[in-house]
């Protein structure tokens, strides 16, 4: 099938998952004719899951600005501004990628929340214990435990099942991503995270949540949907919530209806985003 007329998709996976973690969607994109770009983040690249277990010393010490460096770097290079999807903290970079002007459509599958976007539910708190207990260790890259792995991205499962995705996804935390995530919070214009909720030419975006994410759960998805319309922006932010889905709306039974969602929203706006900036219509507006 010739990909060439159809927009090309970013995905960017999220903290303690590589990309892997998008085959899923990233299979169904390519059969529906797009080219699908999965980079890893600085560090896990193309490695296999058990291979960055065992050595995860190149994850220490890397912050959300490199990665974000590292993705814009990857984008520039395609012949088109794509769509950009992230899930999670890729739900972050997704939003300081589209700070950047990089996409044609956005989507933030449970995204975490940029600097400035206050909410914080006990549940996404308490995922974060393991790392921000130890202040010390913020250049570290710790293991996620099959226990915290279950309250995280397998909270719908028996623990057996859940232990069983574990071996197949999880990998070591980058610890300083972590940190600057919360840290950032209530640091709306110095916040490693920092968006311009105002910004009037950010392409359309879409925030997806599940009703049982312990993670992103909707009040955060809500919340950053708020941040972006009470900035007064005329750029386009929608939301939709699943009812019943986890933090891994990427591949907890049922995907494939959050999948074709994503991707018909994104490709209908971004043709419509396109269609808007071409001069054609730059000329009409002027007559």
């Amino acid at each position: 099938m010739n990909t060439s007329t159809k927009t090309p998709i970013v995905l960017i996976h999220g903290l303690w998952m590589t990309p892997k973690s998008w085959d899923t969607w990233a299979e169904r994109f390519r059969a529906a004719g797009h080219e699908v770009i999965v980079p890893g983040w600085p560090g896990i690249d193309d490695r296999a899951v058990d291979d960055i277990r065992r050595d995860p010393s190149a994850l220490k010490g890397i912050g959300l600005k490199q990665i974000a460096d590292h993705y814009e770097r990857i984008i520039r290079q395609l012949p088109q501004k794509p769509i950009i999807m992230g899930h999670s903290f890729g739900g972050v970079l997704t939003q300081m990628l589209a700070d950047r002007g990089l996409g044609v459509a956005y989507v933030g599958v449970a995204p975490g929340q940029p600097a400035g976007v206050t909410t914080l539910p006990l549940s996404t708190l308490w995922t974060g214990t393991p790392i921000l207990s130890n202040p010390f260790g913020i250049n570290g890259a710790k293991p996620l435990s099959k226990r915290h792995f279950h309250f995280t991205f397998g909270n719908d499962l028996p623990r057996a099942a859940s232990d069983e995705l574990w071996e197949e996804y999880a990998v070591n935390s980058y610890n300083r991503v972590f940190f600057e995530g919360v840290s950032s919070v209530p640091r709306p214009k110095k916040g490693v995270s920092r968006v311009d909720f105002g910004r009037a030419d950010r392409a359309p975006f879409l925030v997806i949540t599940g009703e049982i994410d312990h993670v992103v759960p909707p009040a955060i998805g809500k919340a950053i949907v708020r941040k972006y319309r009470a900035s007064g922006s005329p750029a386009i932010v929608e939301y939709k919530e699943y009812a019943g889905r986890t933090h891994r709306l990427v591949s907890q039974d049922g995907w494939e209806e959050i999948a074709d969602d994503a991707l018909e929203w994104a490709t209908s706006h971004a043709e419509r985003n396109t269609a808007l900036a071409s001069p054609e219509a730059a000329g009409a507006a002027g007559d």
